[in-house]
């Protein structure tokens, strides 16, 4: 399979046909082999029954349905699980997306790209509650995440399987998959895309979606920088506030046995034993994590790195690499 098209969707079921349409227009324009995988996120109209119905023109049509609704994420994670193609594109099923635009990401990807972001430049949504807060977004992900890109909520984009299979998403962290493809050494590329005004159905996002997302950018922040080394996270404040309430505990004991100066009621004595207390907290925080991470490793023969590529080591050689980090079981760093 050459090319895999992934399309969570939730109630569209006006918009299934003709996206698949277009979806098969531009795609029989390419001559490869591909599939178009529905994710059905617990829908309550007829979608599957139209896509079903359709089948019977486009048999590349697959549809993976959900008992109920888990969430775009979920949908997402589904749709990169059951794809087989070398390169998986993922959009929206609302047909604010272009599937036009799909030949354009892929000829990036082949450029030795491992992730083609779509940038919706000529965006067709209301300012207020969508554009301003989308740019706002933008900028806040991209440099927490130290991934600049100018549109994290396009779901429009292509990437190599590789790296599809290696995306881990949970919550609502569908929107941060550029990041956490970087987190695996993703090389990122961004295209311009076409964007349509939604012309059926009903949004399914609204404003209300920016807490959630301020949590899970904390989540990936996390993630990225400190999942394999956690005491470097919870150890700095633990030894910054530790190291205050220890020296304001020094200049206490000093000013009590060489001046005489009474103790008892002074807040700053209760104040640092707290600061003392909550940095001890902190580190043990820290090393409990550490323990935890290293149970994720070992436990699930997890890497710690991914390779590109490698030359001069024959499929054999890389196989044995490969079955011995998975197989062995008695190795402990001391």
């Amino acid at each position: 399979m050459d090319v895999s098209v992934v399309i969570p969707f939730l109630n569209e079921s006006p918009n299934l046909q003709p996206l698949c349409e277009e979806i098969q227009a531009s795609m029989d324009g390419l001559g490869r082999d591909y599939e178009v995988i529905f994710i059905d996120d617990g829908s309550t109209d007829d979608g599957v029954a139209v896509l079903e119905a359709y089948k019977q023109s486009m048999p590349q049509i697959k549809v993976v349905s959900f008992r109920r609704n888990f969430g775009q994420t979920a949908a997402m994670v589904a749709g990169l699980d059951y794809a087989q193609g070398d390169i998986v594109v993922t959009l929206d099923a609302d047909r604010q997306n272009d599937p036009a635009d799909i030949p354009a990401l892929i000829a990036k990807v082949e450029e030795g790209y491992d992730m083609v972001c779509g940038w919706r430049f000529d965006r067709q949504d209301t300012f207020l509650s969508r554009k301003l807060p989308s740019m706002l977004a933008n900028r806040l992900i991209s440099k927490i995440t130290d991934v600049s890109l100018h549109d994290y909520g396009c779901t429009l984009k292509a990437m190599r399987s590789e790296v599809a299979k290696r995306i881990t998403l949970y919550g609502e962290m569908h929107r941060f998959i550029p990041a956490v493809a970087s987190g695996v050494g993703a090389k990122i590329a961004e295209v311009k895309v076409n964007h349509r005004a939604r012309t059926a159905g009903e949004s399914k996002y609204g404003i209300s979606r920016t807490f959630r997302v301020i949590l899970d950018l904390i989540t990936v922040k996390f993630l990225l920088r400190f999942h394999a080394r956690p005491l470097h996270f919870f150890g700095m404040p633990g030894l910054a506030l530790g190291g205050i309430g220890g020296a304001l505990l020094a200049y206490l004991s000093i000013a009590r046995l060489f001046f005489g100066v009474p103790l008892g009621d002074r807040p700053l004595l209760i104040f640092s034993f707290m600061l003392l207390i909550i940095g001890l907290q902190f580190v043990l925080f820290g090393l409990i994590g550490e323990m935890q991470t290293r149970t994720y490793y070992e436990s699930q023969n997890k890497p710690i790195y991914y390779v590109r590529k490698t030359i001069g080591i024959d499929a054999q050689q890389g196989n044995q690499v490969l079955n011995g980090k998975r197989n062995n079981t008695t190795t402990d760093v001391g």
